[in-house]
């Protein structure tokens, strides 16, 4: 088990760590709407990983393996999900905090993170082909699976506490409206460029 745990370990925690939608997402919520939003932002992604995990493991990640038309309509779902968001942040960024705190009820990144993921196809590709990896021949495929997944959670969680909490010290200084609009703008622009990325992307 060690021989199985260690190396996985140390690959989920390089490719958690690696700069992408996520880390972008859990940066600009901590930095701009502080660490309330910024958790909810970061239990969405979990939430959306966990779910993916449950779907593979049940077997109906295969599908999205075997049927182009099950790979096309998600991705591209989720290519307009990223590229709503982004458009939303480009032309509509705010100039100050107070007004996300009177429009909390339109600012749920809970929501936004949690289908980030799910609506994202990649995500379960990538557990399909890596995971099995980690499984041994003559463990439960579902038991391990949702292991693996728990333990990608649960690093996936920790790196955004520390993402979250190296925000607050620089929050501060960054609250103003001018960096608060360039923020939401470069942020939305990411989104899109992870959007035009997904919907190009091919198994």
């Amino acid at each position: 088990m060690t021989t199985i745990l260690i190396p996985y370990l140390i690959a989920i925690t390089l490719l958690t760590i690696t700069p992408g939608l996520d880390t972008t997402l859990i940066i600009r919520t901590a930095t701009l709407e502080g660490k309330l939003k910024a958790f909810q932002a970061a239990l969405g992604i979990n939430l959306g990983c966990i779910a993916w995990g449950v779907i593979v493991a049940c077997g109906l990640g295969a599908l999205l393996m075997t049927s182009d038309l099950a790979f096309d309509v998600l991705k591209w779902i989720g290519a307009a999900y990223l590229t709503w968001l982004g458009l939303n942040m480009i032309f509509k960024p705010r100039a100050e905090l107070a007004s996300t705190a009177n429009s909390g009820s339109n600012q749920n990144w809970f929501i936004k993170g949690f289908f980030g993921n799910l609506l994202n196809p990649k995500v379960g590709i990538f557990y399909i082909s890596f995971l099995p990896q980690f499984i041994p021949h003559s463990a439960s495929p579902i038991a391990w699976t949702m292991g693996l997944v728990m333990i990608h959670v649960i690093i996936g969680f920790i790196w955004s506490v520390f993402l979250i909490l190296a925000m607050q010290s620089v929050a501060h200084y960054l609250k103003q409206p001018k960096f608060i609009r360039n923020m939401d703008r470069i942020t939305g622009s990411i989104f899109i460029l992870f959007a035009l990325k997904l919907a190009f992307s091919k198994r």
